[in-house]
């Protein structure tokens, strides 16, 4: 009867990120970090007195989108890293523009 009771590894979104019905923690917090550094860089490139932040939170979304799609296991994840990572080199870019990392 132990096949009967299924347990949920995780919320809405990690059963959409994970396809293939097995969990895939840190890859899940990967697509988490990366998009939200991506949103945190996008926006934020917009603004010059904010390149600082920009520059950096871009750099640390390309990292882990490119960390997250040597390890990702759905394609799922790997749409979101793909996207995410994008976004967050635009904002790398975009804090460039403005001023630079330092």
């Amino acid at each position: 009867m132990a096949h009967a009771i299924r347990r949920r590894t995780g919320g809405r979104i990690a059963a959409v990120l994970n396809s293939d019905h097995q969990a895939h923690p840190v890859e899940n917090r990967l697509v988490a970090v990366t998009a939200v550094l991506a949103l945190v860089a996008f926006v934020t490139g917009f603004f010059p007195v904010l390149h600082l932040l920009a520059s950096w939170a871009g750099l640390a979304g390309v990292v882990a989108g490119l960390w997250g799609q040597m390890i990702s296991a759905t394609t799922e994840e790997r749409f979101v890293l793909v996207i995410g990572t994008g976004a967050a080199a635009l904002g790398f870019f975009l804090g460039m523009w403005n001023g630079g990392l330092y």
